[in-house]
């Protein structure tokens, strides 16, 4: 299981490739990638914030919580934080277990923790100025279905 919190790219296909090749005895392995929308062209940059050693503890807390739950070989969180342009690559989840359905199942659970729970703090920057994400009901109804 590993948590990175960083300010630099990554590059997608390695991570995935290196991932899926040290998950032996998987069956399956799941990756989402989740990038910066540009809100129809009124987002110029996102800012990202975080209290380092707290989130990674938050986030391995919720691998752990993810890996009993589905019974996964693997588990991958990349989350970046600082200023990222539109259309950038915000954080990747990867995820190997047995079966498929566990892969899908886990995936998805750490993606609405990564969205409601994990402790971030985002800022939308536009022509217009600078707003802070608020939590959505969509998001918290996400992550009650677990």
């Amino acid at each position: 299981m590993r948590v990175a919190v960083q300010s630099a790219p990554f590059d997608l296909g390695a991570e995935a490739a290196r991932f899926a090749a040290a998950a032996p005895g998987a069956g399956a392995v799941v990756t989402f990638t989740g990038l910066v929308r540009d809100n129809g062209g009124a987002l110029a940059a996102m800012e990202i914030e975080h209290y380092p050693g707290m989130t990674e503890t938050a986030i391995s807390a919720m691998l752990d919580e993810a890996a009993r739950r589905w019974a996964l070989v693997d588990a991958l969180v990349i989350h970046r934080f600082g200023r990222l342009a539109a259309g950038e690559a915000i954080m990747m989840v990867a995820t190997a277990a047995a079966h498929r359905a566990a892969a899908f199942d886990a995936a998805e659970f750490l993606m609405d923790y990564l969205k409601s729970r994990a402790p971030f703090w985002k800022k939308e920057i536009g022509a217009s100025g600078a707003e802070w994400v608020t939590a959505r009901d969509e998001d918290e109804a996400a992550l009650k279905r677990w």
